[in-house]
């Protein structure tokens, strides 16, 4: 299973599909100190949207390595699949070449896809569940918490100096925070689906939320572009140019942006800027995560991190539990949970029509593509 694990890391973090990762092993007994020298027949991982599960690619390596799978052992980080949907199910597939055995880390909360595990029961395959299971949730990350809460996972990015500004009484903010850490963020921004800032952040600060590379090439994978707001984006905007799709939605309530990246399959939605937005979403309670860079820097003044948040006593201040603390060159990275939600190890380290979608207008919205 750790093998597995460590297969399935090699999937994207972004996209609508869970990373998982499958190893198929000889025949054998029990689960005793002997099974971890079984052979192993084939290794898979799920690649992208579109393409093999995890079993299938395991069935696919076993099969061009000319072995017999009859009666192995299929360990895999996820339920099992028991619908078609781009692919076939998975559930199917093992049947169909006869596993013997299936083990598994973490069953599916997705009513659409789950029901695998028992599919292959009734067949009279031998599933075992729960195998390193912590392991398991830690791996599918914001995907997890998004099937199971019904909307994008929301990761708020907060950049700022000591003493929670993140520009001067001028506006100037480039750049508060090192290098180092402006790299993390763009490492970050690789991994989620999509990015949101405010239109006062558009106006003011003109960003082209793409990730970069450290010699400053765009990634392979840039997110979905998303303005919140009732302004225009102007015509030359940075967010027209090279990047992720550009999606605006206007509105200021944070719930119908979810409902609206939820229809289109995002899990993992990165909050950057500003500070209304910011505490829009903390006031909506729809934050799940804070990744906090703090620069050892003095302003005195100049805006804060957060907006108004309505607190008027201590007694209603919105409370984090801290979970990670990374130092980055001179700054430091605080990642934590707000209190009010209920953490699990599943936590990575983020009125709209339903069927908007990006690249179009639809009543309501403005949404527009890259030129």
């Amino acid at each position: 299973m750790r093998r597995a694990v460590e297969l399935a890391r090699r999937g994207p973090a972004h996209g609508p599909n869970p990373r998982v990762g499958c190893v198929i092993l000889a025949p054998g007994g029990s689960d005793g100190p002997d099974a971890a020298q079984r052979p192993v027949l084939g290794e898979g991982w799920h690649r992208g949207a579109g393409t093999a599960h995890a079993e299938v690619a395991a069935l696919a390596d076993a099969q061009a390595l000319g072995a017999d799978v009859r009666g192995a052992t299929a360990v895999v980080t996820l339920e099992p699949c028991d619908h078609t949907g781009r692919t076939g199910p998975c559930s199917i597939a093992l049947l169909g070449v006869g596993i013997g055995r299936v083990v598994i880390s973490v069953a599916d909360p997705n009513l659409t896809a789950a029901g695998g595990a028992q599919r292959l029961r009734d067949a009279g395959v031998d599933v075992v569940e729960g195998v390193l299971e912590e392991q398991g949730i830690g791996l599918l990350g914001a995907w997890l918490l998004a099937i199971e809460r019904g909307r994008p996972f929301v990761t708020l990015k907060l950049a700022a100096s000591l003493d929670g500004r993140v520009a001067a009484a001028d506006g100037t903010s480039r750049w508060i925070t090192s290098d180092v850490a402006r790299a993390h963020a763009h490492r970050l921004r690789a991994e989620i689906d999509a990015i949101a800032v405010g239109t006062g952040t558009v106006l003011a600060d003109d960003p082209s939320l793409t990730a970069r590379t450290a010699s400053g090439e765009l990634t392979e994978h840039q997110p979905l572009r998303v303005v919140v707001g009732m302004r225009d984006v102007p015509a030359g905007a940075r967010l027209r140019g090279p990047g992720g799709e550009l999606l605006h939605v206007r509105t200021h309530d944070p719930a119908e942006v979810l409902a609206a990246l939820s229809a289109l399959g995002v899990r993992h939605l990165l909050v950057e800027g500003g500070p209304r937005l910011a505490a829009a979403f903390l006031g909506a309670g729809l934050v799940d995560e804070v990744h906090a860079y703090v620069a050892p820097v003095l302003l005195g003044s100049g805006p804060s991190a957060v907006a108004d948040l309505g607190i008027g006593t201590i007694a209603d201040a919105v409370r984090l539990v801290p979970r990670e603390v990374v130092h980055l060159g001179p700054d430091i990275l605080l990642v934590a949970t707000p209190a009010a939600a209920t953490p699990t190890a599943a936590t990575p380290h983020t009125s709209l029509p339903r069927n908007a979608v990006p690249g179009t207008t639809v009543p309501g919205t403005a949404s527009t593509k890259e030129n």
